[in-house]
């Protein structure tokens, strides 16, 4: 008969979906039985889903069976809360006590549409109800002030607190706001982390339901400041459908289990074009960031089609989602947004 012992040790070769720790670590194993040729374990998880409940134990049974020769039954039992979902980890440390969520958009590299979905998600999930800010985390080459339609300064408070720019129901900062368009922002890494911190902490984003933070292409400074100064909620990957993207995009996701940061979902931008005959034309391939996603384990959360209302809408400061949030160019992030607010409760 084999050890509970053995079997924590076993176990602790299952992470947690979007996490690099394991669940022994994470304290989800409640319960083990052996008898010969069986175990039985019940693990007990803190946020209320299914399909995360249904991963574990997946992952669970098949790491029982590969790690004891002649294993008859693995029964895996996994409960599922009820209620608002809470990562499994301790996250109440530094956090905003007026944002319920805090969620990075991210890519693994430029050119992927990250900052166009970042400001149309923002403006969908305030379609839908929510109470939404957007943070340009693009230190050196921040797009939100002419995406969002805003170019003024921000005014300061008594206490010194910048007061977030508001257009199209979502309040915004940026370092565009702050400095002419044509003056580069020439900063080692300690200026980027202080920075992000000012604009986390110093910014009177008021009570908000999400706060979106869009960050600059790759693994540097600003993703790991952002990290280190408050604890998020969970990253969106962006991506386009070829192969080129994915790669690199692997970086990114990998960077968010390194920090214990759950990987919310993968968008696939640019995933087609319509042409006016009706037609689907895949300039990028197609279905990259699916299959991506189901080999990640973590939900796909939609695609966005390539129309020319969505640059348009960026270039002149008026979003899709805004201009025309029923049609073919707003839709799809608006079916985006209310598949992440019922994944985050």
């Amino acid at each position: 008969m084999i050890s509970k012992e053995a079997i924590l040790h076993i176990l602790k070769t299952v992470k947690y979906p979007g996490y690099s720790r394991d669940i022994v670590s994470f304290g989800l194993v409640k319960e083990i039985q052996t008898e010969t040729n069986a175990v039985g374990v019940l693990i007990e998880l803190t946020s209320p889903s299914p399909e995360i409940g249904e991963q574990i134990a997946d992952a669970a049974r098949l790491a029982l069976r590969d790690g004891i020769p002649g294993l008859v039954d693995a029964h895996v039992q996994v409960k599922v809360p009820t209620g608002a979902p809470t990562p499994p980890g301790p996250v109440a440390k530094n956090r905003l006590p007026h944002i319920k969520r805090v969620i990075a958009v991210a890519s693994g590299k430029g050119g992927v549409g990250k900052s166009t979905c970042s400001v149309n998600l923002a403006c969908a999930l305030r379609h839908i109800g929510a109470r939404v800010g957007l943070l340009d985390g693009d230190i050196y080459g921040p797009s939100i002030p002419l995406m969002m339609g805003v170019q003024h300064r921000p005014e300061i408070t008594e206490e010194e607190h910048l007061i977030p720019p508001f257009a199209h129901g979502v309040r915004l900062m940026s370092m565009g706001f702050l400095i002419p368009d044509d003056q580069p922002v020439i900063w080692r890494g300690p200026m980027i982390q202080k920075t992000m911190q000012q604009f986390i902490h110093q910014v009177d984003w008021g009570e908000l339901d999400y706060l979106l933070v869009d960050l600059p292409p790759g693994t540097g400074d600003a993703q790991l400041s952002l990290c280190q100064i408050v604890p998020l909620d969970g990253g969106v990957i962006v991506t386009t459908p070829q192969q080129a993207s994915i790669g690199v995009v692997r970086k990114g996701m990998g960077m968010f289990e390194k920090v214990n940061v759950p990987l919310l979902g993968l968008i696939e931008n640019m995933s087609y074009f319509t042409a006016p005959d009706g037609s689907r034309v895949e300039i990028f391939g197609h279905g990259g960031g699916a299959m991506e996603a189901q080999r990640k384990g973590i939900p796909f959360l939609g695609e966005i089609p390539i129309l020319p209302a969505v640059r348009e809408g960026g270039d002149r400061g008026m979003p899709a989602v805004v201009s025309d949030p029923t049609g073919p160019a707003g839709r799809p992030f608006i079916q985006v947004a209310q598949t992440l607010r019922e994944r985050l409760g």
